[in-house]
């Protein structure tokens, strides 16, 4: 398959999206061995190394010789944002298209895959040391929960997508609404504004029963547990990731901090990951639902593999190859 769409002049790229736990892993692999196809994660927090079992990583053993690219690239004492993803991501598409096969993006992260296919600007917003100062001192002060409220009461969208814990960027979008009188959240929709896309994409979403998904959700909670995820919990806190770390924000991490550091019962952390989960699920449909071009392959019925992955083959042929 020619890697530049003859149509159009722009490099062919395949993005296979979906929630968590929908089965992204199994039907890459078989994708990108039909397609001659190299994997670009685009999933935040599987770029942190030793964040294994919490963000549902491929094991090396289980890629099937198929190479992954931005997998464990950051030590999660680092932040990692959406724009270096973009950066590093448009690097891997240039080098696989070099190598005479198809780029594929597969992942969750809703703001990191648009902003990847529409070429989104992230502009720099003032910062002040002297109002970040002032935040970091209230927080102490006053707590991360009354923090999280006075971010409600200027940036009510941002509030209800940040964690209370995640401080770090609680103060960032607090310091935006401070500093310029708009929010973060506006600018994320400023973003997301129509533009042509660099690429020639193909755009593929897979979803599920409701139930179903929610079931498998709940299923993969208690598989990370048994797993060890409270032992990969214990090991970043005791390498002295601290809990406020953009990567310890991810779920499967930040409920279980609790049970380590202040005694939340490990039921109750379990419980927590589980309705986190699933209510991050809801988020990640809810965003790809807003994104054009998409084509979506229910997956719910597990014995239909085959019939599915005829279905997303047919999808790819009909865009590439028509």
């Amino acid at each position: 398959m020619n890697i530049i769409d003859p149509r159009t002049g722009k490099p062919r790229l395949l993005v296979l999206v979906g929630p968590t736990a929908v089965g992204k892993t199994r039907y890459s692999l078989e994708i990108a061995r039909r397609w001659n196809a190299e994997i670009i994660s685009g999933d935040s927090m599987q770029v942190y190394r030793g964040m294994d079992i919490g963000t549902a990583k491929i094991k090396p053993d289980e890629t099937e010789g198929i190479p992954h690219h931005l997998i464990d690239i950051r030590d999660p004492e680092e932040p990692f944002t959406a724009a270096e993803f973009q950066k590093l991501a448009r690097e891997c598409i240039e080098a696989i298209g070099a190598r005479g096969r198809l780029p594929f993006v597969v992942g969750g992260t809703g703001l990191y895959i648009e902003s990847l296919l529409y070429g989104f600007d992230f502009p720099e917003a003032p910062s002040d040391s002297r109002v970040r100062s002032e935040l970091k001192h209230y927080a102490e002060e006053h707590g991360a929960e009354a923090l999280h409220r006075r971010l409600a009461e200027v940036d009510p969208e941002s509030a209800a997508r940040l964690h209370p814990n995640d401080v770090k960027r609680v103060i960032r979008a607090l310091e935006i609404a401070l500093e310029t009188g708009e929010t973060m959240s506006g600018k994320v929709a400023g973003f997301r504004e129509p533009r042509e896309s660099p690429y020639a994409f193909c755009l593929i979403g897979l979803t599920m029963d409701r139930n179903v998904l929610y079931d498998r959700i709940n299923r993969r909670v208690d598989a990370m547990i048994g797993e060890g995820l409270v032992d990969e919990v214990r090991g970043l806190l005791r390498r002295g990731v601290p809990p406020e770390a953009t990567s310890m924000q991810a779920i499967g991490y930040k409920e279980i901090v609790p049970h380590l550091t202040e005694g939340l019962p490990l039921e109750e952390a379990i419980e927590r990951l589980k309705r986190d989960t699933r209510r991050y699920a809801k988020r990640q449909l809810s965003w790809f639902r807003r994104m054009k071009g998409l084509e979506w392959v229910d997956v719910t019925d597990e014995r239909n593999l085959i019939a599915n992955l005829e279905a997303i083959h047919a999808i790819i042929t009909g865009k590439f190859e028509a």
